[in-house]
């Protein structure tokens, strides 16, 4: 039988790889906008149950978000024998940008629904980080984890763990302060805890930094028995 590492191995993506960042943004797009892997549906609540976002959007949106920031050196991926993208794990060390307006139109304008929750806990955090460590967060301080998705058959655990360890092993040697993610369903978080020892953040009067799903007009269809809400969760490094 092969092992893992015979099975996939693991890079992280340059700039100039225009081929494989295309492959990685099938793979996330798929996961989050729903896929069967292995005889199990897999999907995204926000972006493919609740709003049921359309592929080629996402998918666009993802890609570009790569371009983007590609060469930070945080976009890992796992590869099968025949170079197809089977796992990815992709963020940056941005400072969380609070736009505060609707900035996509047509087909994709429910993103806006995406990014106003997302900027909601951002902003709750970043305020929370100034108060905790006496100043504003700087790029270059905290890995945010952004996407992830599997569509690998097999050992789809192992994926997670060997594509966290390569960007928390990078972080850790450039010397950031935190990992960090946006958990919106109880898997995602399960297996970011499990392997990778991110936790629910408390922020300094010992709450969590959540929206709850039911308190969303657009999102409130989520069932609370796949999800109750976002959650930003870390990991000191």
């Amino acid at each position: 039988m092969q092992t893992i590492q015979e099975l996939y191995t693991y890079e992280i993506l340059t700039k100039d790889q225009p081929d494989l960042i295309e492959k990685t943004a099938e793979c996330l797009a798929k996961t989050f906008i729903g896929v069967e892997v292995a005889g199990k549906w897999v999907q995204e609540p926000i972006i493919g149950y609740a709003l049921k976002l359309p592929y080629e959007d996402f998918y666009q949106f993802t890609k570009e978000y790569i371009e983007a920031n590609v060469h930070q050196g945080y976009c890992a991926v796992a590869l099968d024998q025949e170079q197809n993208v089977v796992g990815a794990l992709v963020g940056d060390t941005n400072v969380f940008e609070i736009i505060e307006e609707d900035i996509f139109e047509g087909t994709f304008a429910d993103m806006n629904i995406v990014m106003r929750v997302l900027e909601d806990i951002d902003e709750r955090f970043l305020e929370d980080y100034k108060n905790r460590y006496g100043k504003d967060m700087e790029d270059g301080e905290v890995l945010h984890l952004f996407l992830l998705g599997v569509i690998g058959e097999h050992n789809r655990h192992d994926i997670v763990q060997n594509l966290g360890d390569v960007l928390i092993k990078k972080a850790t040697e450039e010397g950031l302060r935190l990992v960090l993610a946006e958990a919106t369903n109880p898997k995602s978080m399960r297996v970011l805890e499990k392997y990778h020892g991110l936790t629910k953040y408390v922020n300094i009067e010992g709450d969590f930094i959540v929206h709850k799903y039911e308190s969303n007009e657009n999102l409130s269809s989520i069932p609370s028995t796949v999800a109750d809400g976002i959650y930003i969760i870390v990991k000191e490094l």
